[in-house]
């Protein structure tokens, strides 16, 4: 037959219905058949009515094994071992069920249904014939699909059987994107072979850009496995060469779904480009925390600053960890309506409080603690880009600290169970405004609790301390990206510059586990992995955008910016920490202080912010934080007047005259 009539008549899969109907017309052919090897070896006749009646029950026993095993609802082109499992299976069952209906029948009526060697018969037939059939299907869908015009060639990563599966899964698939034409081994020691019909190519960084050019190779698709190879700097090779990368996100289970669409259900779509978030090397995230269930379960949570990126993930979590009530409390009014419609979505039964408010209005903040009455506080409200902040240090103060402290100390007030705050490695040795503001209300929150530890009190005021997050508002990932989109250039202020990054959902998993495990008093810091060079990530970044840095897209280096510098700390020089019992959660020990000298300060620091006056401000931030040192800041100007002031006055010698 033609193979361009084969391809006119392309479906999805074939109906799970009709391999069904034509998995019984197998059945009644092999019966069919044992019937007439009786009448020609044997010379046994039966009557048409008798006929039809032990082949309606061999039919319904098969039918109805089928139908409860689903051995007629794989997808025949991606599945062989699974379909010969499940037809054996049900071959075994209907023979034994048989069996038993035809020694029943033989005990009630002295005369057998069939003879048991023909029910061994039909059964050795239906299954042979059966796994013909799926063949025969097999092999038309890749006939039908084997014009090769549009798809990507590629190659997958590995030799193991999940690679060949992948492989042959791609090849087969109808209205496929990718067109695997080999295997990419690592192993030194591979020969250039053939597995499964698939050419295996050696992994030779030498010679790698060559054989993918040659051979018309457009990309390397890889599956979750590799995800560690790939992060640990193998992906390397790859984007150095231009060669796009593909991740394969989920091999499960490839079940037809008639309410689907092909491009919903095709294995392709399960690929996608890999991004930079893909080659960072954080560990997958657990979200079934038995700890963290514990404490969250049945509990009222608020949450400050719930619509941004930090504060809405800890909203997700928390719903999924099915807190009785959850108060989403933030003053970002379309943020707010955007994850009220999420959560209905996701959490149909979650009970969820919008409660609109600013944590510096405290008359509005005790609003929502009198009538919710939290059990548990996380709070991430908070002004966080370093430069806009440095341009208006004082609303840094009112957010940042005046707002801290409203908020713990209606926790306090209210009888909070814990007490959750989010800030981060920028108030370690702060060179900014807003790494000073954070560390303020650390050393506020802290020396609330051992006072209020001292006077009886239970809430426990618990900080966590990391970096930046992946894809957050605001972070270099969204501006890279938007950056390469329009063309260029990308901008980084230092060619030296390093942070730590690690996902929303890793973060805010890790800020929920800390936040249980905690007694109060407590700044945890958290594994933040391997630093990296944002330079290199926005040269990764153009590359895995199938373009070329400094040839298709300029990067450009504009300086640092007002109070940034080179590289982030989560310590102290003079912290040091204990381990827990999660080795990605430890326990800084700082330097703790008397809650009457830390509000005497604040209450100045908040005076003068409130004022407008810029410049005590600063002046008594630094005074209080002395570690706070301005990094290409206006304000070093006062850095250098504290220093000045702090210089005894030299006293001039008064020379004789010598004339």
């Amino acid at each position: 037959m033609d193979l361009r009539i084969l391809r006119s008549f392309k479906v999805k899969t074939t109906p799970r219905w009709i391999i069904l109907l034509l998995d019984m017309l197998i059945v009644l052919t092999s019966y069919v058949a044992t019937v007439i090897a009786d009448m020609y070896s044997l010379h046994i006749v039966t009557t048409a009515l008798n006929t039809l009646f032990v082949g309606a029950i061999v039919v319904g026993v098969y039918f109805i094994v089928s139908y409860i095993s689903k051995s007629y609802t794989c997808v025949i082109r991606l599945s062989v071992i699974e379909d010969l499992y499940r037809i054996f299976m049900v071959v075994v069952i209907a023979t034994i069920i048989l069996s038993i209906i035809n020694a029943i029948w033989l005990a009630i009526t002295h005369q057998e249904l069939t003879k048991f060697w023909n029910i061994l018969v039909i059964g050795a037939l239906s299954f042979s014939v059966m796994m013909i059939e799926r063949l025969c299907i097999k092999y038309l869908y890749m006939r039908m699909n084997s014009a090769t015009e549009g798809r990507k060639r590629v190659l997958v990563l590995g030799t193991t059987f999940n690679s060949v599966f992948l492989a042959n899964a791609l090849k087969g698939e109808i209205g496929g994107k990718y067109l695997p034409v080999g295997l990419l081994s690592i192993n030194p020691n591979a020969s250039n072979s053939e597995i499964n019909g698939l050419r295996v190519y050696k992994f030779d960084p030498a010679t790698m850009n060559d054989m993918f050019a040659e051979n018309n190779i457009e990309g390397l698709i890889f599956d979750a496995k590799s995800n560690n190879l790939m992060s640990s700097g193998f992906a390397d090779y790859f984007i150095k060469n231009d060669i796009p990368l593909l991740a394969m996100n989920k091999v499960a289970e490839f079940e037809q779904d008639d309410s689907k669409s092909q491009d919903e259900q095709g294995i392709s779509t399960y690929i996608k480009e890999v991004q930079i978030e893909d080659l960072l090397g954080r560990d997958p995230i657990v979200l079934n925390n038995p700890l963290v269930s514990k404490h969250i379960n049945g509990s009222c949570v608020l949450i400050t600053g719930a619509c941004g990126s930090i504060g809405s993930e800890i909203v997700r979590q928390v719903a999924n960890y099915n807190a009785s009530k959850i108060i989403l409390f933030d003053q970002a009014e379309t943020p707010m309506h955007d994850i009220a419609l999420e959560m209905r979505k996701a959490h149909p039964k979650a009970d969820i409080v919008l409660f609109m408010g600013d944590v510096r209005n405290r008359a509005r903040l005790e609003e929502a603690f009198k009538e919710y009455r939290p059990c548990y506080v996380f709070h991430a409200a908070a002004y966080k880009h370093v430069p806009m902040m440095e341009i208006n240090p004082t609303e840094a103060i009112l957010a940042n600290v005046m707002g801290s402290r409203n908020v713990a100390d209606m926790a306090l007030k209210y009888d909070v169970y814990k007490f959750v705050m989010i800030s981060t490695d920028k108030a370690v040795n702060p060179t900014n405004v807003m790494g000073c503001t954070k560390r303020l209300a650390e050393i506020y929150c802290q020396s609330l609790f051992f006072d209020a530890q001292r006077k009886g009190k239970k809430t426990q005021f618990i900080t966590t301390r990391f970096g930046n997050v992946l894809g957050s508002n605001g972070s270099v990932i969204p501006l890279f990206r938007k950056q390469i989109a329009s063309g260029g250039p990308v901008t980084v202020t230092h060619k030296e510059i390093i942070r730590y990054f690690m996902t929303i959902p890793e973060a805010c998993s890790l800020v929920l586990e800390a936040g249980c495990m905690g007694n109060g008093g407590e700044i945890y810091i958290f594994d933040m992995g391997e630093p990296v060079k944002i330079y290199d990530m926005a040269r990764r970044m153009i590359s895995l955008a199938g373009l070329k840095p400094d040839v298709d897209i300029k990067i450009e280096e504009i300086g640092l910016r007002p109070g940034e510098k080179l590289y982030e700390e989560l310590l102290n020089d003079k912290e040091k920490t204990t381990a827990t019992v999660n080795k990605k959660i430890m326990v800084a020990k700082v330097k703790t202080y008397e809650y009457q000298d830390v509000c005497a300060h604040i209450n100045k620091i908040i005076e003068f912010a409130s004022k407008g006056d810029v410049h005590e401000m600063i002046y008594a931030m630094k005074e209080f934080v002395p570690e706070y040192k301005s990094m290409h800041s206006k304000f070093e100007a006062i850095d250098k007047e504290i220093e000045n002031e702090k210089k005894p006055e030299s006293v001039n010698a008064v020379q004789p005259n010598a004339e």
